[in-house]
């Protein structure tokens, strides 16, 4: 590796309040100290019908933005600490929360991990049956709701957990002594004695269980302590905070920054990037209506800082797109796209900028980029990105447009973050450095000679170690042992990422050797269930499932060719000879869409097949699409039908 840059050695050796050791409401509590008359919270009136409204806060006026103090706040998890703990809340007990990102979803976070709980996340599109798996897994003895709708999701299978409480976040009227709401929460804990708040817990117990799919398609819950979620906000603080080398040009997280919050918190990304770390820093955390009206909210809010999923930037680029229109709007739009796109692939090298480029950069800025940068509030400093990869392109040109936006990378394994690009020192198209306080190794021999030949640095399976990284998935051991290796006597985490670092230790991502998908939402898929599904079905033969950085789950499908001549026997139908135009026949494809529409009947909304195409080359060993042992070379599968997944996504 070459030598280490300035900005490198500043951010290893940075300490403050921020990067020191401890537990999440120990950080929560000091920022809460340090800062108590600034705005933690930031929340919108007429969105919810909240218990606490009135009670523990102001109600907002509809449409308008309310805010709460970090000393308001930190009094609303103290009591709700303490009511949690009159509920029987004990150290070590699971709680879920089942909620929209929301302003509440924090305040109960902080405060059942106060009470000394492990939060457990629920997702709000999960079904009963998801519900149920994700509450029995880890034997909840309570969980928090949002509303009505949920609460009855919940109450559908109670029959088949053990919950000692249900709480609801919004008003409800329930004669059940074990339903009720955050403001009787509220109450018992106002009455209640508050002394021991937040309970003593060791930063190596465990915070959190956070579930993600597996390669079976089995959620699994990993385990992640106060030190995991804790070292890596300290490591994105060394990377971020304000740092005395830093510029007044480069943007930095401190008490000053504002966030829009809108991704899941029961993501990790979200959790720990717009949670814990905004809320440590003393910064303000505004909570977006929702996703639909995020575009209006950046506008009223003007956050100087956005974490979000590439999916979000390409509607914001859309949406720029449609609003310029035809005509000669459109080609001075198109113009000044181009001009960014030039401006921000020449700011990230070492090639000064043209005077030809910076006036033609002026020009675009005073007529659409300034415009673009007003439409989202006009204060925004940095966009983050993570979840899946975003295009180089469209970095470039938020980038030459003002909107610089920082890639990243991690794994719910590691806490999540394992690199994220400095924004002083940016690369269009890399994820970064590991952060100061990660150590990575490159993996080279799950890739073969040419493929490494091909290849500017070191390219391999990316393997993770630091104390960010889990001790394992929740009462799991065999899945646990297969995701770590060890190396020189230390365990490292096996991303089942292929990922290329530079000399310089820059990582890039090139492709996933495990078989989850991760869609550009951020959302895990594993594939082999829905592969299982669809080939089950007698008219499929073979099935690949894709989708990893789209927006939905596409498939590839070998038709089987004696099913499709013994069907058309039985229908009468004029079968054609060829293979090839048997793939193209309507009457084919529409028996392969009923196997399909039939599959997707197992699956949740985001795990259903939407668009497949059909190929009459059957996968073999011989052809080299499978492994001797008859697996699917996933990767040469999709380079052998290039054409049919450029079809499939438009």
């Amino acid at each position: 590796m070459t030598g280490e840059p300035d900005w490198r050695r500043a951010e290893r050796e940075y300490e403050d309040y921020v990067t020191e050791d401890g537990t999440l409401p120990e950080l929560f509590f000091a920022a809460a100290e340090r800062h108590g008359s600034r705005d933690a919270q930031w929340y919108k009136g007429g969105v919810y019908d909240r218990s606490l409204s009135g009670l523990a806060f102001h109600a907002a006026l509809e449409g308008e933005w309310a805010s709460l103090t970090y000393a308001e706040m930190a009094g609303i998890v103290e009591r709700l600490a303490a009511g949690f703990r009159e509920l029987g809340v004990e150290p070590g007990d699971r709680v879920g929360i089942h909620a929209n990102t929301r302003m509440e979803w924090a305040q109960s976070d902080f405060a059942l991990l106060s009470a000394g709980a492990v939060v457990t996340t629920v997702y709000t599109e999960s079904e009963p049956e998801r519900i149920q798996y994700l509450l029995d897994d880890p034997d909840a003895d309570g969980v928090v709701v949002e509303n009505e709708e949920l609460l009855e999701r919940v109450l559908s299978v109670e029959d088949e957990l053990d919950l000692e409480f249900v709480v609801v976040v919004d008003e409800y009227e329930s004669d059940r002594e074990d339903v009720l709401t955050l403001a009787d929460v509220y109450r018992l804990g106002r009455e209640a004695d508050r002394d021991g708040i937040p309970v003593e817990r060791d930063p190596d117990d465990l915070a959190s269980l956070v579930y993600t799919s597996g390669t079976t398609g089995q959620p699994k819950g990993v385990q992640l302590t106060h030190r995991n979620f804790r070292s890596n906000v300290a490591g994105v603080r060394k990377r971020f905070g304000p740092r005395p080398d830093k510029g007044d040009d480069v943007p930095v997280i401190d008490e000053e920054i504002r966030m829009l919050s809108f991704l899941p918190l029961a993501h990790v990304f979200e959790r720990m990037a717009g949670h814990f770390l905004i809320f440590g820093s003393g910064g303000t955390v505004a909570y977006a209506e929702s996703t639909d009206t995020v575009g209006d909210d950046m506008e009223a809010v003007a956050p100087s800082g956005v974490n979000s999923v590439p999916r979000v930037y390409e509607r914001i680029y859309a949406q720029m797109r449609e609003q310029a229109g035809d005509g000669t709007r459109g080609r001075i739009f198109q113009w000044a796209l181009d001009v960014a796109r030039d401006y921000g692939e020449v700011k990230r090298t070492d090639d000064p900028v043209g005077l030809d480029l910076k006036v033609k950069r002026a020009i675009a800025d005073s007529l659409v980029f300034s415009q673009v940068r007003e439409g989202v509030g006009g204060r925004v400093e940095a966009l983050i990105s993570g979840g899946g990869s975003i295009p180089q392109e469209l970095t470039e040109l938020f980038d030459g447009m003002g909107l610089p936006i920082n890639q990243g990378y991690g794994l719910t394994e590691t806490s999540p973050v394992v690199s994220v690009s400095p924004p002083e020192a940016p690369r269009h198209g890399s994820l970064g450095p590991p952060l100061a306080n990660v150590d990575v190794h490159i993996d080279e021999s799950v890739v073969d000679e040419d493929e490494q030949a091909e290849a500017e640095g070191s390219l391999g399976e990316l393997l993770v170690n630091g104390p960010n990284v889990t001790q394992g998935y929740w009462e799991k051991p065999g899945e646990t042992q297969g995701a770590f290796t060890e190396m020189d006597g230390e365990r490292w985490f096996r991303t089942g990422d292929l990922v290329e670092q530079s000399d310089d230790g820059y990582l890039t991502y090139r492709d996933r050797l495990k078989q989850l998908i991760v869609l550009d939402t951020g959302k895990n898929v594993a594939p082999q269930p829905i592969e299982d599904a669809l080939t089950t079905q007698d008219v499929v033969a073979q099935a690949m499932v894709v989708g990893d950085d789209q927006k939905f789950i596409g498939a590839i499908v070998v038709p089987d060719a004696a099913e499709l001549e013994r069907r058309a026997e039985r229908e009468g139908y004029d079968l054609p000879d060829d293979e090839g135009a048997r793939c193209e026949d309507a009457t084919v494809r529409g028996w392969v869409e009923a196997a399909v529409t039939e599959a997707n009947e197992r699956f949740d909304k985001s795990g259903r097949v939407k668009e497949f195409r059909l190929v009459s080359k059957e996968w073999t060993a011989d052809n080299g699409l499978l492994t001797p042992s008859m697996k699917k070379k996933r990767r040469h599968i999709s380079k052998e039908h290039q054409d049919l997944l450029d079809d499939i996504y438009g």
